[in-house]
């Protein structure tokens, strides 16, 4: 192990020494090579989380005993790099190595026992160890690790309490050891928390104490190698065949979108989404934190911001790269989500010719997307007053798109609004709000019912949308046709 983590981990070693227990060091990260069968996940109200089956319980005392004396002996007789790639390989060492234990302790171990011991050990050499099952199971989302023993995941929607264990705090810090270092970066007790990408996609978030009072901490939001796109929008019941009829027309008559939610509501799929209607021809830069966005076109630059280095020098922001891509003459730039200064620079770009630009926002509706992008703007430390802020915003952006995670799990888009422009009188954004999502009561198993509608009002800019070749038959804001069915979300 490098510096990752060590002043916390050399505590624990200590402590369980004394114990007679040894924390030995693990290998390089890896998700790849044979692995064993992902856990069958109960589905629960995520309101009140219970443990649901995973790969089969916990490791017994005797097991784990058992575990460390093989890993220590395996690393220290043969002295192989663990390479994924040798899975097989491995696991032939551990077998031998597991016969002269038993024969030497006169031990003995049934079938089960034996698999589920040999399984632990190649996940904790070859890969993530318990959070390895969890990462091979595409039906999981988020995996999210409170402590050793408290590991939630996110499947469907619901959050559930899986079975799955890590020995104790020294197993839990040589995951995150492995999971930190692949991509260059290290957590200890000087650098308590690091956010990052992982080489398949996935966002990883971690921190220690002394910051994190009970422990080490980890959460994992997946990326999603299946794309999502109009379609599945519309199986998932997340928005109506004319919300997406208006929605792409405004994409490509180059109307400037802003998609606000709170957080893993589906902002950032959701903008994937819209963006799939941006015409081929057109030249988009994307910017974000971490690269999620999966743009199809063939006129696609993406950027991604970078964190200091250990000198704390060699930061890049996303301020620093919408800036830059100013100067790539973009027809379109798409932000993931603005967070600070970098939203006046959006705004100005959305002003000054880059017609179709979009981004996201964390905000719980059309009006709080507006206020929140007032704050952000005033972060980047312009002298700017409040009103001329407001004139911008209502000139820049065009339409507003709330995302919501509903109870039960569902993601929907729960509002469809235009922006007016600015109120003389008011000072203030005016709105109108063309779709909405109505909630009409809860189900007996905790989840949201009801419909979308249109609201009865023409958008503002109908001639643009005419003139830009986009036909919307005014038959789309009609708030008399039913919807086909009510669903659950």
């Amino acid at each position: 192990m490098g510096q990752t983590s060590r002043g916390l981990l050399e505590r624990v070693r200590e402590n369980e020494a004394a114990e007679g227990r040894v924390v030995e060091p693990g290998g390089p990260i890896s998700t790849d090579g044979e692995s064993p069968a992902p856990p069958h996940l109960t589905v629960l109200d995520s309101a009140t989380p219970e443990t649901v089956a995973g790969n089969g319980p916990p490791l017994p005392p005797h097991l784990l005993a058992i575990k460390r004396t093989i890993h220590t002996r395996l690393l220290g007789r043969y002295a192989i790099e663990m390479d994924p790639s040798r899975r097989q390989e491995i696991r032939e060492k551990i077998l031998t190595l597991l016969d002269e234990h038993l024969r030497e302790s006169g031990m003995g171990l049934t079938r089960g026992e034996r698999d589920h011991l040999v399984g632990a050990l190649l996940d904790d050499i070859c890969g993530l160890g318990p959070l390895q099952v969890l990462m091979d199971d595409p039906d999981v989302t988020e995996v999210m690790i409170n402590h050793p023993s408290q590991v939630y995941v996110e499947r469907a929607g619901q959050i559930t309490l899986s079975d799955v264990r890590f020995d104790d705090t020294g197993h839990l810090l040589r995951v995150i050891d492995r999971v930190v270092s692949s991509v260059g970066r290290h957590v200890d007790e000087a650098n308590p928390y690091v956010d990052a990408r992982l080489s398949d996609g996935s966002r990883v978030n971690v921190i220690i104490p002394p910051l994190a009072l009970k422990g080490p901490s980890m959460t994992v939001r997946k990326f999603a190698h299946s794309r999502l796109g109009p379609d599945d929008i519309l199986a998932l019941n997340s928005a109506t065949p004319a919300m997406l009829a208006f929605l792409r027309a405004a994409v490509r008559a180059g109307f400037n979108l802003l998609v606000s939610g709170g957080t893993g509501s589906g902002k950032t799929t959701l903008l994937n989404i819209l963006s799939s209607y941006i015409p081929p021809e057109d030249r988009v830069i994307t910017c974000e934190d971490a690269a999620e966005l999966q743009l199809q076109q063939p006129h696609v630059i993406t950027l991604e911001s970078r964190p200091a280095n250990v000198e704390g020098t060699g930061d890049v922001t996303i301020r620093d790269l919408v800036r830059n891509c100013l100067r790539m003459r973009p027809d379109r730039i798409v932000v993931g989500e603005c967070r600070g200064g970098e939203a006046l620079d959006m705004l100005q770009a959305m002003n000054t010719g880059h017609d179709g630009s979009m981004s996201t926002v964390h905000a719980n509706s059309p009006i709080e997307a507006v206020s929140r992008l007032e704050t952000l703007v005033l972060m980047s430390g312009t002298d700017l007053p409040s009103r001329a802020i407001r004139e911008q915003i209502a000139s820049a952006v065009h339409i507003v798109v709330q995302q919501q995670r509903l109870r039960g799990g569902g993601r929907r888009i729960v509002s469809i609004s235009e922006v007016l422009g600015f109120d003389e009188h008011t000072g203030g954004v005016n709105m109108q709000e063309l779709f909405a999502f109505n909630q009409i009561g809860v189900s007996t198993e905790g989840k949201a019912i009801g419909y979308h509608t249109a609201m009865g009002v023409l958008p503002k800019r109908m001639e643009r949308f005419q003139k830009s070749g986009e036909d919307l038959p005014s038959a789309l804001f009609d708030p008399t046709r039913q919807p086909d069915h009510i669903d659950l979300y």
